[in-house]
């Protein structure tokens, strides 16, 4: 089936019989509502294509390859993992597809959990984004980007040592990296602020360069004389010879593949900015998603005619080998720079969808009131935009991220899942609600993705007991403050 026939049209507008939203659950002032200033669904299909491939491609296919070949030594079976991994990230747009044309409202999985399972559900999710999630994981990109602008100006390098001060037997330092986070993550913040066509102009322009870059680099790593011959073919060794082997190898470089394909979900939450959401989200999603995992065959393909897998293995920055080895040091430079744009890409596509968690969070009164407001000129939820940069701000210069970001690996594949759920859930409480697109292979697709989930929870689990029952604390501490947001709420309607 054609993706575009699997995106069924629908009229715009798109009244969902049924499917009303309910008081607390989306019913806020969105456009056109009267009261007070909404969101500008100024998005297209082109936009949507664009953020989606923008919120997933960063550093991590220029770099998993590598962590992958120690765990799974055969190119062949790499190959066969990243597009595992596509298809199943493709399952996650088709389902998600559904419930963003159900509830075409800014918020993603907190208004889908909150719909699907009541509110704290809705609120205990976009707590743990605004916490860690979303925040850490900017602030984890804009590390990165700082690291490869490092390479170039080496006074952002996160090797430089800017500051250091000890606090008790702690000692807090402030890297080069850090700061060059800092000014990126303020600098598209800013741009952001000052309307959607601003932040998505800049957003699609970074995302068309990465598109080409990768392209180019996997066309051309095609074209020209192999350095490595026959290694898709070549006999297992004897690390994964056996079938059990295999199977744990597999999975290892599976959780890899699928964190490289994170962010696929990244447009359900700028759902109250797309126009036509019931055509266009569900297409986005779609040929995002199927774009990106096109470019990483792609590139995977060019990296196994540039390196042996012991190659891959010993090298922390497989694409920048990979251009060495087919075109010479001057390339390996030129994918550095390619790295850096995409990186810096994917940072802005980050800050444009994240914050728009918690502004319908703050409209439904379960977060703070003040991160409701949308700007009256700029119509850009400018409060929430500010608040999540404040906290990674913060995050990034403790230099906590990265520890806080393992502890939730946990719970954000517990969300997914729930989510995923959420589809079957709706279908048997809404049967009747006009839905603008339906997952197609309804019910495998979805379950198939329920099922990656859970699979990953469950590895996770039993790889990282301490790390994942902390994640699940770190949700827990949104209980309480769920509680006070709820009575305050009260105190206000009374």
């Amino acid at each position: 089936m054609t993706q575009e026939a699997a995106a069924t049209a629908a009229p715009a507008g798109g009244a969902r019989d049924g499917a009303t939203p309910r008081p607390g659950h989306g019913s806020g002032p969105g456009p056109g509502s009267g009261r007070g200033p909404g969101l500008v669904r100024g998005l297209g299909l082109k936009d949507c294509v664009l953020l989606t491939i923008g919120s997933v491609v960063g550093t991590g296919i220029f770099l998993t390859p590598g962590d992958m070949a120690k765990d799974l030594p055969h190119a062949g079976l790499m190959l066969l993992v990243w597009a595992a991994g596509g298809l199943l990230a493709l399952a996650g747009a088709l389902s998600f597809a559904e419930l963003g044309g159900l509830y075409p409202r800014a918020g993603g999985l907190y208004v889908y959990l909150a719909e699907t399972y009541g509110p704290v559900w809705g609120f205990l999710y976009g707590w743990t984004a605004f916490l860690v999630i979303m925040s850490g994981g900017i602030a984890a990109i804009g590390v990165a980007f700082g690291e490869y602008l490092g390479s170039f100006l080496p006074f952002f390098s996160t090797r430089h040592l800017l500051l250091s001060v000890p606090v008790g037997a702690w000692t807090w330092t402030v890297s080069g990296g850090q700061l060059a986070a800092l000014l990126a993550i303020l600098a598209l913040t800013a741009v952001n602020h000052f309307g959607l066509r601003e932040g998505a102009g800049v957003q699609n322009a970074l995302t068309v360069l990465k598109i080409g870059s990768i392209v180019v680099f996997g066309v051309l790593g095609l074209v020209v004389a192999p350095q490595v011959r026959g290694a898709l073919t070549a006999p297992l060794p004897a690390a994964v010879a056996s079938p059990g082997a295999l199977v744990s190898a597999f999975g290892v470089a599976m959780i890899a593949v699928l964190w490289t394909y994170d962010g696929w979900y990244a447009l359900t939450c700028s759902a109250g900015e797309i126009r036509d959401p019931g055509r266009n989200l569900p297409r986005g999603l779609i040929y995002g998603t199927a774009a990106v995992a096109g470019m990483y065959l792609l590139l995977n393909l060019a990296y196994a005619r540039a390196l042996t897998v012991p190659a891959m293995a010993a090298s922390d920055r497989v694409g920048e080998a990979a251009a060495a080895a087919l075109f010479g040091p001057t390339a390996s430079r030129l994918v550095s720079l390619a790295v850096l744009v995409s990186t810096f890409g994917c940072l802005s596509s980050t800050i444009l969808y994240s914050s728009r968690i918690y502004q319908p969070m703050a409209e439904d009164g379960v977060f703070f009131p003040a991160l409701a407001t949308i700007h009256p000129r700029y119509r850009t939820p400018t409060a929430s935009l500010w608040a999540q940069t404040l906290w990674t701000v913060v995050l990034t210069v403790s230099g906590t991220y990265q520890q806080l970001y393992t502890y939730v690996v946990f719970a954000s594949f517990l969300f997914h899942a729930a989510a995923g759920v959420g589809v079957f859930v709706l279908r048997r409480r809404l049967p009747g609600a006009e839905r603008p697109y339906r997952t197609w292979g309804y019910p495998v697709v979805p379950a198939l993705f329920v099922l990656s989930c859970l699979l990953i929870i469950g590895n996770t689990l039993a790889s990282r007991p301490g790390e994942s029952l902390c994640g699940l604390g770190l949700v827990a501490l949104g209980l309480p403050a769920y509680v006070l947001f709820s009575r305050r709420r009260r105190a206000r309607a009374s």
